[in-house]
């Protein structure tokens, strides 16, 4: 049965919606079994009020350039089908979802969780991955060699697309050589329960990635003239069997 995911992510004209801020950019990438499939839903909103000034430096979308496009209400349909029955991930899981929930609230529908069960949280695995280092978006590219270049300015679509790129690294393990070969088991858990979910779902690597993973281990062994430790193990594990 195959796996859908959406990364999601939002761009508000504020920091609380309990504020009465609202959501004026929404991005939703989907993933199925690990492999981004090309569909995204991608709408830019009219939030019926200004940004403040922090927000709009960081996104950059004026009352000018928002004034004609269309209001949430007009969207959120669309918004729901997209997302309906996927596991979502999202950075820091609780802004997005504390502004997605108000603003299906408005609109006298359920919350988020109703439609989307499950939901992973990259800030706090990549807290538990990476403790006491920044964990943000450009910094999690730059820590997985994911090229952030044409981030100039926070936007849903491109944030979305580089937080797919930085999740499949995460969970693939391939921070550096091998140093984390699989992220430790509480990461996934914490990742769900920083959003209320405690199960933990289990990404097997694909063929490709096995096979890549083994060309990595045959170019290290061949730097090491063949003294790495997982060649020699697995030669003893061969030989006891056939003794």
């Amino acid at each position: 049965m195959s796996t859908r995911q959406i990364i999601l992510d939002t761009e508000t004209t504020g920091l609380d919606a309990a504020l009465g801020h609202r959501i004026l950019e929404v991005a939703a990438v989907e993933l199925v079994d690990r492999r981004l499939t090309g569909n995204h839903l991608h709408r830019y909103i009219n939030p019926q009020r200004p940004s403040d000034e922090g927000a709009l430096q960081v996104h950059g979308l004026t009352e000018e350039f928002l004034r004609d496009k269309p209001k949430f209400g007009e969207i959120a349909r669309e918004l729901l089908d997209f997302i309906n029955g996927a596991e979502l991930v999202i950075h820091n899981a609780s802004f997005d979802l504390s502004f997605l929930d108000n603003e299906f609230g408005l609109l006298k529908l359920k919350r988020v969780k109703e439609y989307c069960p499950s939901v992973v949280d990259t800030l706090a695995l990549a807290r538990e991955l990476h403790p006491g280092k920044r964990n943000n978006l450009d910094a999690l590219c730059d820590r997985y060699q994911i090229d952030n270049s044409k981030r100039t300015l926070h936007g849903a679509l491109l944030d979305a697309n580089l937080l797919a790129e930085v999740y499949l690294a995460m969970t693939r393990g391939q921070d550096s050589l091998g140093t984390d070969l699989a992220p430790p088991p509480k990461a996934a858990a914490a990742a769900r329960k920083a959003t209320g979910k405690l199960e933990l779902v289990v990404l097997e690597a694909t063929d490709e990635e096995l096979a890549e993973h083994e060309k990595q281990l045959a170019e290290l062994d061949k730097a090491s003239n063949g003294a790495t430790v997982w060649r020699k193990l697995a030669a003893d594990a061969a030989a006891a069997t056939k003794s």
